[in-house]
């Protein structure tokens, strides 16, 4: 069991329980109430039995209606934990009392092998099987590709010019669950490349203009928007259940970190990166291959590396090296065709060039080497 208390010493304590402790605790006599936070689509998959549904974006507005007495134990869960935690947090700020997150969520309490609801199969639908009609032609893909598509999560990190095709075509391709993660607002110049957002969402933050466009484009997708920074300190909890991460970030420290909590989880990252008129792509596989130190040991200085704001990009690098992220993490997930792994792909506009490079691991790297 893990405390963590929110605010100052007197705010009560948000505690994080095992699901053999919550298990008991469901079957005591004083049970608490029992809160799912997810989507309707992953409440329609599987779900604990006894529990209440409401989505995480509902919270705030109408638990009271659900727990009107604010000294009632209170349960909440989610896929994972992250956003179990944040209703908790929400739940604390309007004075309960007695909050407590499933950790791990429902996919550690079925690890624990502890009993859950199923309300429907795992088949597809007709509307389903029509979206995805091309993808069942493919030999690759077929039917059980697609379910696996439909049932996997990725992370995104960074809702810009390579985020927005990324999250554009894993949409489109129906990967289940998408994680997206920026720290930024919406502005006018982002617009010339980040095709993910509108002019109408100029002052939103990216992950909710984010959040909205995928939705509106495939319903069948849980998106869960995360508004922060990625860093070292969070990086961890926002890898946790993730099949792929794909590394849209401009940012080195965000980098260092994926690369440090990707490696520890033994998760797959698909790296990219723009500058001007050039772009490059590789992939990152934990005991496969090179890390991302192994290419970088120390944070290259500002001016050796600078951002788009400060160099320029042409609207449509990103557009291509995004979209061949996609194509990597689909590769991935799938398990076809050969990924980018020990290989950078390096992509020329101008010249209308591709070159496919060599990158080997570094034995003394002090990330990943011996």
């Amino acid at each position: 069991m893990i405390d963590r208390t929110t605010g100052a010493s007197a705010t009560p304590t948000i505690t994080e329980v095992s699901p053999d402790v919550a298990h008991t605790l469901l079957r005591g006599a004083s049970a608490p109430a029992l809160i799912d936070v997810r989507e309707q689509v992953e409440w329609d998959d599987v779900h604990l039995a006894g529990a209440v549904h409401l989505p995480l974006a509902r919270v705030s507005a109408e638990v009271a209606a659900l727990v009107p007495h604010r000294d009632t134990p209170v349960l909440l869960y989610c896929a994972h934990g992250v956003r179990s935690h944040a209703a908790a947090e929400a739940l604390v700020q309007r004075g309960y009392t007695q909050v407590a997150s499933l950790a791990g969520g429902i996919a550690a309490w079925e690890a624990a092998e502890l009993p859950v609801v199923h309300e429907r199969h795992a088949t597809m639908s007709s509307g389903q099987r029509e979206r995805y009609a091309r993808h069942l032609l493919l030999p690759g893909v077929g039917p059980e590709g697609q379910q696996r598509l439909l049932g996997a999560t990725v992370l995104i990190v960074g809702a810009g010019g390579l985020g927005s095709p990324v999250a554009l075509y894993l949409a489109a391709a129906g990967v289940g669950h998408m994680r997206i993660v920026d720290f930024d607002v919406v502005d006018a110049s982002n617009l010339q490349r980040q095709v993910l957002h509108t002019t109408a969402a100029i002052g939103e933050r990216k992950v909710d203009s984010a959040a909205a466009r995928v939705r509106a484009l495939n319903p069948d997708v849980v998106v869960e928007p995360v508004h922060t920074l990625l860093n070292s300190e969070n990086a961890a909890a926002l890898l946790q259940g993730v099949d792929v991460v794909v590394d849209c970030t401009d940012t080195f420290e965000a980098r260092y970190a994926v690369n440090a909590a990707a490696l520890k989880s033994g998760t797959p990252v698909v790296h990219a990166s723009v500058f001007r008129y050039e772009g490059r792509l590789t992939v990152f596989a934990p005991g496969r291959g090179p890390c991302y130190r192994c290419i970088h040991p120390v944070q290259p200085p500002a001016d050796v590396a600078p951002a788009c704001d400060v160099a320029g990009v042409l609207g449509v690098v990103p557009g291509v090296i995004g979209a061949l992220q996609a194509t990597e993490t689909l590769k991935l997930l799938l398990n076809i065709g050969t990924p980018l792994v020990g290989r950078m792909l390096l992509w020329d506009a101008l010249t209308a060039q591709f070159d496919d490079v060599v990158v080997a691991q570094d034995p003394n790297c002090d990330a990943c080497g011996a």
